[in-house]
């Protein structure tokens, strides 16, 4: 068992077994041995490949819908360009390298990450070692200038409550030991859930308060600001039920209970749950839209030929591969969904169609 199994081995001796949203919270961001502490998940020789780390396709476009919002905004001199999770930094690399064709806009925009891990601060700085960087354990409250927000795939890895129907009644899961075994069990008292979908006996709900309290701070930092969010993550467009609880390891699917710190956690976002927030906060909602569609709209496809036209026939299978997986729907390109949130915006956002 990791060093980490055996510190949630004994908080379950001393207190009992702990809430699934505990031991995701504790396997990923552990400061000491959690997931994101002692691993490299990104990329070929990590757990999981990203569509940044797949292409610079996709953080170019991302660069260029961010230029674009900046023009809606009406060309600010100062917006706060955020990114939430940025893992080796190659998203914001690629977007502020693509946004070069507009000097105004990165001479306009003050960079600003938000992550909790001392080793991706690191690589992160490595990456964007030519641009000035704020970086931040949590959304900051930003003031004086709009705002322009990228998340991908940052709320599938926040911790989640799971909630099991019995007997016409929801029961929190729960993880415990036996025999030395991380293993599900109910809690002995029903859960107290004021808001659910109808459901049936055996039917799992997942709640992620992290995420909901997320898009709160998103939509009153943006309605106060102005500006926009751009949310990419796998997920349903309107299921609210089932279990999405999974590990990656070495790019191949985990039992997500067996060696906790070692494999990446994650969960389906409920896009509609997002959705329904930030409306309640008088934010515009585009999408959620299959990203293989946003990313068409934004050009895509006009990029792959541009970059192939100076490719050997080597480079250009590579680049026809990378388009595949980004757009096609048997790859990412529909598991993956696009959201934007904006206020004072002089139109929508791009990539979203009519």
């Amino acid at each position: 068992m990791t060093h980490l199994g055996e510190l949630l081995k004994a908080r379950i001796e001393r207190d009992g077994p702990i809430s699934l949203h505990d031991y995701m919270e504790m396997a990923l961001s552990h400061p000491k041995h959690g997931y994101y502490a002692r691993q490299s998940p990104f990329g070929a020789a990590g757990d999981f490949i990203t569509a940044p780390e797949t292409s610079q396709m996709f953080g170019e476009l991302i660069g260029l819908w961010a230029v674009d919002v900046w023009a809606k905004l009406g060309h600010p001199g100062k917006v706060y360009f955020l990114e939430l999770g940025p893992g080796n930094g190659t998203l914001m690399r690629d977007a502020l390298r693509s946004a070069r064709l507009v000097p105004e806009f990165l001479a306009a925009a003050e960079i600003h990450l938000i992550e909790t891990s001392a080793r991706l601060k690191e690589r992160q700085a490595e990456t964007l070692d030519d641009h000035d960087i704020h970086w931040h354990d949590e959304l900051p409250d930003l003031a004086g200038a709009p705002v322009i927000l990228i998340a991908n795939e940052f709320f599938d890895a926040l911790p989640i409550h799971q909630y099991s129907r019995q007997s016409g009644t929801w029961f929190e899961r729960m993880v415990s030991n036996r025999d030395g075994k991380f293993s599900y069990q109910l809690a002995d008292a029903p859960a107290s859930i004021t808001s659910a979908p109808p459901a049936e006996d055996g039917d799992i709900l997942e709640l992620c308060p992290t995420g909901d309290r997320m898009v709160e701070e998103i939509s009153k930092l943006i309605f106060r600001e102005g500006g926009a969010a751009l949310i990419i993550d796998y997920g349903a467009t309107e299921t609210l039920l089932g279990d999405s609880f999974q590990a990656m390891k070495r790019h191949e699917y985990a039992d997500p209970l067996a060696s906790p710190g070692e494999a990446d956690l994650t969960t389906h976002v409920r896009f509609s749950r997002l959705r329904e927030i930030a409306l309640s906060y008088g934010i515009t909602v585009q999408g959620p839209t299959p990203q293989g569609r946003f990313l068409e709209r934004l050009g895509i496809e006009a990029r792959h030929h541009q970059l192939k036209k100076n490719a050997n026939e080597a480079q250009r299978k590579n680049l026809d591969a990378q388009l595949k997986r980004l757009v096609s729907s048997s790859e990412m390109g529909t598991l993956f969904k696009v959201m934007a949130l904006s206020h004072n915006t002089s139109v929508a956002t791009e990539g979203f169609g009519s």
